[in-house]
């Protein structure tokens, strides 16, 4: 278990994250960074770069090193790279656009080890579906190994930022390398296990769904995330110290977002109440052990694995279940377009 100032730090990290303060409505920065970077590119990448908003490519995602879809880093220029961060940190909080960068960086260390042109910072690739609008529907992505993200925003103010993947091979850097002792997605590791190691013997054995780790996230890849009903131990079933934690780690995931969204994430969940999340552990409990855990109710699922490489390849992704991809707000918009046309005629 993490010693109580390492734990308190983390909390810190992940307030500041959540409650950060953005000086324009993210629909707006996302739009004009989007329209920039655009802007930047000649034809040929410009074609490559958007998509209709309808195409199923937007639906296409992936979090292995695969070909993609869309403009690389390594075929733009050192401009239109800082044009894509922007549009990045228009979205991301100061901390996840750190650790994308950190994400990003681990392809260095897997080419020191591994030596394989697939391990390239380069291949992380940026896709706009739709025209950006400061008052429009539209969406973008960046994709590549260990990190998806995608936003839909309808009408400039409705967004939706799922799925979102983020992982870390290593998880901790142990060879010989200037990276050598990071830890990407610490917080997402310790504060899970100490959450799991706080709970009294019942309550660990409800929490427990198996003491063996699965392979990998269960939802994978799927374009529709599927998952039985809530298992482990709810939160109703926990402490007032315990309750915190879960909301804690919660907060960790919600916080890669900009501070308006992870708000507006962490309000949903509140207001369709926390007694409805349940905490599920598997596999072992020493650090180093193959573990694997999930925050889950009946309308989203946070998943981490980690599993692969002898424990130290982690695996995280953020799922809602009928709000995927922004299917729930464009369903939305398209009730109320075809309402507003019928009462025109």
């Amino acid at each position: 278990m993490p010693h109580p100032t390492r734990l308190a730090a983390l909390l810190l990290v992940t307030c500041l994250s959540v409650f950060g303060h953005e000086d324009h409505p993210p629909g707006e920065e996302m739009a004009d960074a989007a329209t920039a970077w655009l802007q930047s590119l000649d034809g040929t990448q410009r074609q490559a770069a958007v998509y209709p908003l309808a195409d199923e490519e937007r639906e296409n995602w992936h979090f292995v090193p695969k070909a993609r879809n869309g403009v690389p880093l390594k075929e733009m220029t050192p401009a239109q790279r800082k044009l894509a961060r922007d549009l990045i940190a228009a979205g991301l909080s100061q901390r996840g656009l750190l650790t994308t960068d950190a994400i990003i960086a681990l392809e260095d260390v897997l080419f020191a080890m591994e030596g394989t042109a697939r391990r390239d910072r380069g291949l992380y690739h940026f896709t706009i579906f739709g025209a950006p609008d400061r008052l429009g529907t539209w969406g973008w992505r960046i994709e590549g190994h260990h990190l998806s993200v995608n936003f839909l925003i309808v009408e400039g103010t409705r967004i939706s930022a799922t799925p979102m993947f983020f992982g870390s091979n290593p998880a901790e850097v142990r060879i010989a390398h200037a990276h050598k002792g990071r830890r990407a997605l610490a917080a997402e590791e310790d504060l899970g296990r100490a959450l799991m190691l706080s709970f009294n013997p019942e309550q660990r054995s409800t929490a427990l769904i198996s003491t063996r780790a699965p392979a990998d996230i269960i939802t994978g890849n799927d374009r529709q995330a599927l998952l039985a009903a809530p298992s482990g131990l709810s939160y109703a079933q926990m402490n007032h110290a315990q309750q915190a934690q879960l909301r804690a780690l919660t907060e960790v995931y919600a916080g890669r977002l900009r501070a308006e969204l992870a708000a507006a994430e962490l309000q949903k969940i509140a207001d369709r109440g926390w007694n409805k999340v349940h905490f599920a552990w598997a596999g072992g409990l020493e650090r180093g052990d193959a573990h694997y855990y999930r925050i889950h109710s009946p309308d989203f699922v946070i998943e981490y694995d980690n599993t692969q490489n002898g424990a130290n390849h982690i695996h995280t992704t953020w799922r809602d279940f009928r709000g995927d991809f922004g299917r729930d707000l464009l369903k939305e918009h398209h009730l109320e377009s075809h309402a507003q046309d019928k009462a025109k005629h």
